[in-house]
Parts: C-alpha cells; structure tokens; sequence
C-alpha cells in the first residue's frame, strides 16, 4: 500500500491532465485527403490544408487548457503504419482482410518488407519541425510515434511472416535492425527541437488478452518469451537517449470506430515486464471499461514512474459521472501514490483518419471535463 502525500501539479511530461495523441480529423481535411486521393489537388496543397487545420487544433489544444500538444496526428491515415512506411525497405501494401476489431473491421492495408529496414530520414521529422515551430514556448509540443515491438508484431502478421524471413532469416539481424532505425529517427526528431515523445504500444494490450495468449499458445509460442523479446527491443530502442527527452508509452487495447479488439484481460500476466523497460517515465494505460482489469498491478510503479490513468472513453462524447472518477481514483490510490498518477482519456480520439464515433465539440468538452477534475484534486 502507498503513503499518501499532499496533491502536487506536475511541470513536466506527462501532466496531471492529458492527452493520448490524436483528434478527430475536421471536414476540410477529410475533404483534402479525398482530393488527393482522386488526384484532384496535389501534394503541396493537401500539405497546405494540413498546416491551416494543425494550427486551428494546436490553438483549440490551448484554449482548453492542455500543456502539451500535438498535431492530432491529422498527417496520417494510421496510427503506426505511416510511420513504418517510413522506413527504407518498407512499402504500403494492400492485403486480403484488415484488422479485426468488435463488430468492425478495418481497410486491408499493412507495412512489409521490400527489403533490409534501413533509415535515410523520414516525413515525421518534418511534421513535427511544424508542430514545433507554431506551438510557441507556453506549451510542450509532444511527437507521438508507435512502438518498435508494434513494428515487429506487424511484420509477424501471417500474411507478412514469409516476406520478413526471407529477408531475415537471422531475427537477432531483424530485431536490431528495427532498433537501429528507430532510434535514427528518435535522434532527428529530438534535433528538430522535440523533448518529449510517446511511444503508442499496442502489443501489451494484445498480451494481456485472454483469446490472443490461447490462439498464441495454440500455435506454440512462448507468451512470455514473446513478451520479453518486446521489452528488450524498445530497452534498445531507449536506452542512452538524451538526458533531457522525456520518454513515455500509451498501452492500448483497440480504438477503431468506436470499437475495440480482442476480448481483454488484465495487466497482471505482463505488468512486470512492461514497467520494467527502463526509461520510460510515463505509462497511459486504459482503464474505462471493465476489460483492462483492476487497478492491482499498479503496485509495481517505480518511484520515476508516472501512470496516465485513461479512465475516461475516447469513444463515446457522453461525459463520465464526475463522482464514479472520483471513486477509481481513490481505488487506485490504494497501490500507487496520488502524485505518481495523471489523468487522460484511454486513447486518441481518432486512431486512424476514420475517427471515432463523437463530434468535435464533445472531444473537447470531454477534455475541458478531465482537467476540471484534475485541478480539483492537484490544486
């Protein structure tokens, strides 16, 4: 059990209040992204409409109270798979079948290999630079990138498996490849001025689910030995970066359309593991709904670490009952301290371009509504 302390407001990464990452993408982006699809505008101009809407969201992000911001990730179809296209010896590719979640499936789209993974820059330097440059000094401008292990388990897909060993036939070669590249971009990010980023890791919320660790197990893999190789590869990723780049992650458990994946279970199995991946200074987990288990395994934080608790659903626009947030807070008080936890929704509110299913006033209401019951308690 924890010993409580007076409530303290936070200065640096992640805040009391926050936020996951991404926005609902606004009509006149949807619009330019169809254009260009059809090739009605050209690359320039979808850029420009871009930049006009990441200003208006950036400025939106400040009005309602947030100390860090981002792009919304409105350069993007994806969460994670723009970011490995990315990457030399990568490329789009159309497949059979998407992503499976509950009651929706996703577009059939995926990264694969064409060759070894090698880096030689990449498009999210740039975007961030942009971020970057219109933020201003009264807020941390934040780059949000997916996991390195999500890249692995999305190279191990079946439908990508074959490609991946035929190029890797040594996965020790795979695995520090990825790292290699990884953190190329980690570093030109930061020269572009970021100091605080955050990995998006989908893969624990996969090992914490009943029917995924069954399915695995079915086909002879080692759960847990899987989930070490995750763990070390973000290590390798991590390790010995800059002293003054706060490092975070966000575990999530699907967030397509409203829905999510798999069938869940809680953080117990792989708890350990995932809070033992040294510096990352800030876990978001997702704790909305009944799936993610109970707030227990919070007993193995770290005194540098910090819990994001993401008690309050990016899916739906109706506002939590301030009293019931109140009454997990106080739950999970039980095993970690008051100062040692933050607040924010379990996800982004549009994980890819789709979005999920609530309007844009009700994002920020729900927003507004977050650190209102922050400063409550962090006064």
């Amino acid at each position: 059990m924890s010993t409580q302390t007076e409530p303290l407001k936070r200065t640096t990464t992640p805040f009391r209040y926050d936020i996951v990452g991404s926005f609902l993408r606004p009509a006149a982006l949807k619009d330019a992204r169809l254009q260009y699809k059809n090739g009605e505008i050209i690359a320039s101009q979808l850029t420009e409409v871009e930049n006009a809407e990441i200003v208006k969201l950036v400025q939106k992000q400040k009005e309602v109270g947030l100390q860090a911001v981002t792009d919304g990730e409105f350069r993007r179809s994806w969460w994670h798979l723009d970011f490995f296209w990315g990457f030399d010896g990568v490329a789009r590719t159309i497949i059979d079948q998407g992503y499976n979640f509950n009651g929706a499936e996703s577009r059939p789209e995926t990264a694969r290999l064409t060759g070894k993974i090698g880096y030689s820059g990449h498009p999210f330097v740039a975007h961030y630079a942009f971020l970057k440059g219109i933020a201003g000094d009264d807020v941390v401008a934040r780059q949000s990138i997916p996991a390195a292990a999500q890249f692995l388990f999305e190279l191990d897909r079946a439908e990508n498996k074959e490609s991946t060993s035929a190029l890797y036939p040594d996965r020790r070669e795979l695995v520090a490849d990825i790292a290699k590249a990884y953190r190329a971009a980690i570093m030109d990010i930061y020269a572009a001025g970021c100091r605080s980023i955050q990995i998006d890791d989908c893969t624990w919320g996969a090992l914490c689910d009943e029917r995924f660790v069954a399915v695995m197990e079915q086909i002879g893999v080692n759960v847990a030995e899987y989930a070490n190789e995750f763990a070390e590869l973000n290590k390798a990723v991590v390790a010995g970066l800059p002293e003054d780049l706060i490092v975070t992650t966000h575990v999530c458990r699907g967030n397509y359309v409203s829905t999510y994946a798999g069938v869940g279970g809680g953080y117990e199995p792989i708890v350990q593991t995932l809070l033992g991946i040294d510096n990352y200074s800030g876990y978001y987990l997702e704790f909305d709904t009944e799936r993610a288990g109970d707030f227990k395994p919070l007993r193995f934080l770290k005194d540098n670490q910090q819990v994001v608790l993401g008690v309050f659903s990016s899916k739906f626009g109706e506002l939590e009952i301030k009293e019931d947030i109140l009454k997990r807070i106080e739950e999970a008080k039980q095993y970690v301290d008051l100062n040692r936890i933050c607040l924010s929704p379990q996800c982004g509110f549009a994980s890819t371009e789709e979005g999920n299913h609530l309007t844009e006033e009700q994002q920020w209401r729900k927003l507004a509504f977050i650190k209102e019951i922050a400063d409550e308690i962090w006064k």
